[in-house]
Order: C-alpha cells, then sequence, then structure tokens
C-alpha cells in the first residue's frame, strides 16, 4: 500500500518519523552487514531489492493517492531478517519515489504501512512458529511464506484503512464501496507469490534463506 503525502499534515508526518527513526536506527545497528560482505549474498540482496521494485511498479490505484501492490517484504524478511528487510524495502520505496510514482509527502507513511509492518509481522510470526511448532519444511513453507503473506497482507490493507480514517482522507463508506468488499481476494495472491518463492528458495537455494537451515527443517525429516 503507498499513500501520497496531500492526505498527512506535518504532525501526523513528525508522529510517524518518530515511529521510524528508532526502527531504522535499530536496523543499522542490527542488520547482519557481514553477510552482505560476501559478494553473492550482496548480489542476491541488490537482486531481491530491485525484484521487489519492479513488483511494486504493478500497481492499481484505488483512490487518488492511494495505491494497492503485491509486498513480496514476507520473503525479503524470511530471506535476509528484520533489518536488512527494513533497509531494502525503505530503499526500494526511495527507488519508487525517484521514479515518480509516489512523491516524498508519502514517503514515512508508506515505509510504516508497506515496509516495517509487514517485516516486524513475518518476524514475530517466524519466532512463534519456531517456539511452538515442529521444524520442517512444510511448516516453514506453508505458515511462514504462504499462511503469514496472507495475513500481514490482510493486516496492512486494514491498517491503511485505519490510517486513512485517522487522517479523514476518505469517508468510511466510500472506502467499503470501492476497496474493503476486495480485501479478501488480497489474501491469495500476496500468499501464493511468498509460498511459492520461498518453497523454490530453500529447495534450490537454502544459502539465500537466513532463516532456513537444512539440519534444522529437513535433516531426519
Amino acid at each position: 500500500m503507498e499513500l501520497a503525502g496531500k492526505f498527512f499534515t506535518t504532525p501526523w508526518l513528525v508522529a510517524i518519523g518518530i515511529v521510524l527513526l528508532p526502527a531504522w536506527w535499530l536496523a543499522l545497528r542490527w542488520a547482519n552487514w557481514r553477510r552482505l560482505a560476501q559478494r553473492e549474498q550482496l548480489h542476491v540482496f541488490l537482486g531481491a531489492s530491485v525484484f521487489l521494485m519492479l513488483l511494486w511498479t504493478l500497481r492499481t490505484e484505488i483512490q487518488p493517492g492511494f495505491s494497492w501492490h503485491l509486498s513480496g517484504m514476507v520473503s525479503l524478511t524470511l530471506m535476509f531478517g528484520w533489518s536488512l528487510a527494513l533497509i531494502g524495502g525503505s530503499l526500494t520505496l526511495v527507488g519508487i519515489t525517484l521514479a515518480g510514482l509516489n512523491d516524498w509527502g508519502g514517503y514515512l507513511p508508506s515505509v510504516l504501512i508497506e515496509v516495517l509492518m509487514p517485516a516486524t509481522l513475518t518476524q514475530v510470526v517466524l519466532g512463534l512458529v519456531r517456539a511452538y511448532l515442529p521444524k520442517h519444511y512444510f511448516i516453514y513453507v506453508f505458515i511462514n511464506a504462504f499462511l503469514a503473506a496472507g495475513l500481514i497482507s490482510l493486516l496492512m490493507a486494514l491498517a491503511t484503512t485505519g490510517l486513512l480514517l485517522a487522517v479523514g482522507a476518505y469517508p468510511l463508506q466510500r472506502l467499503q464501496d470501492t476497496y474493503l468488499l476486495f480485501l479478501p481476494l488480497m489474501f491469495f495472491p500476496e500468499g501464493v507469490l511468498n509460498g511459492w518463492t520461498m518453497s523454490v528458495l530453500v529447495g534450490f537455494r537454502p544459502d539465500w534463506v537466513g532463516s532456513f537451515r537444512d539440519e534444522e527443517y529437513l535433516d531426519g525429516k
């Protein structure tokens, strides 16, 4: 979800910035920079970020200043962890903005909804699944990738709706007629995109997926 800056007054942007600045600081501090020091991993990270940028250009404008597209942030987080996913997603949005697909006034709100929220929820789901469910390939792909991506896409949509209502961008009835009715349709494509992506990566290039280890999920299963 990407939002235009015209919806947000300066106090709103300051409040969102207060949330994002500590998150960016933690991401820069906790990021696994040693991993990116490896040329192959750096190329994979940059390639994934470019793929996200291309994916995010395939969008539909639900209302003026309010666009929807597939996210892919769940896969990026499973591959590189919360910190690098937040950094990569934020840089991707910089590219989207430079390409003229959004304005700088909408950058912070879009990062909040489109990058920070899915990266954080993906990391939380991953931790809960690791703690309470068996480590198995199908559990990893189905729950951490497919199911988590679908549910997170719905939560992102609801959070976007709440934010638009809070700033008075659109009335609830207008959002219900043009957007909320189609929320169930957002679950499946996001789930399939991330589920398919992760099933292929852990099958053929598990070294690209930082949250997956053969010895934990495959050996002896």
